[in-house]
């Protein structure tokens, strides 16, 4: 009997954690798809291919062109056109859709958030006067805030950012996550931060920065995230392990094949 094919979309340490899991315990073929973006990936388990599929149609192809099983969307919360994708793919093929995301941040007693819904919003948040911002925000949309060019700027990603897209006062750092709590706050002190920016990711990677403004008494603007779409949502490995077996032991026929 041929295994089953289990398409993870990834790029999130949830991703590569369920792949480990999976192959570990074998029975099934594994598939991880990246988007490229990042240059230097950290090692995955089972099979992994690079780059895009070409929109939802694209992706339609390939879940159908491998034999996919079961397809899991573990990008990051903030990848919202691959989420949208999945969910299109999902639809034309019939193969069955679990969406992992880690459940976003709440704010508690001590911090100061401003919502935005999106970059452009976060930077006409941080003000006309000339503030010291931490953009921890990634790489991919620095450049929105080219348009509040009156800030100094701290930005930080894994990856360089492309020099044009970088507002004229901006000094960047490489590095890559987890972060401390203690290890931000000295990162914060050090440069004198007036008010940092984040998406709202979820997770314990990178809540050192919130919790280190917390205790430093500084502001933040935190970007929402978009809204999940319909697809069945698990909230961390563990769930996403239940739901893949739940689906995979289901009969052919109940899982839309």
């Amino acid at each position: 009997m041929a295994k089953q094919t289990l398409l993870i979309l990834g790029g999130t340490g949830e991703a590569r954690r369920l792949a480990a899991r999976l192959c570990a315990r074998g029975g099934l073929r594994v598939v991880t798809s990246l988007a490229g973006r990042t240059r230097t990936p950290e090692t995955l388990q089972g099979e992994v291919r690079v780059g895009g599929f070409g929109g939802a149609e694209g992706l339609a192809l390939y879940l159908e062109g491998e034999g996919i099983d079961l397809m899991v969307d573990a990008t990051h919360p903030f990848a919202a056109r691959m989420a949208r994708n999945a969910t299109e793919a999902a639809r034309l093929t019939g193969v069955p859709l679990i969406t992992l995301m880690r459940p976003a941040w709440q704010p508690v007693a001590g911090d100061n958030w401003q919502i935005a819904s999106g970059m452009a919003e976060a930077a006409t948040l941080l003000g006309p006067e000339a503030r010291r911002v931490f953009l921890a925000i990634g790489r991919q949309e620095v450049q929105a805030f080219r348009a509040a060019a009156q800030h100094h700027y701290l930005v930080r990603s894994v990856e360089p950012v492309e020099p044009a897209h970088l507002p004229p006062n901006a000094h960047c750092i490489l590095a890559r996550g987890p972060f401390c709590e203690d290890d931000e706050i000295a990162l914060l002190t050090q440069h004198r931060i007036d008010i940092v920016v984040a998406k709202n990711s979820g997770g314990t990677a990178t809540y050192g920065k919130i919790a280190a403004a917390r205790r430093l008494g500084l502001p933040v603007v935190m970007i929402d995230r978009p809204k999940p779409t319909g697809a069945s949502i698990v909230a961390d490995v563990d769930e996403a392990m239940a739901a893949i077996d739940a689906h995979l032991a289901a009969p052919l026929a109940e899982r839309g094949a």
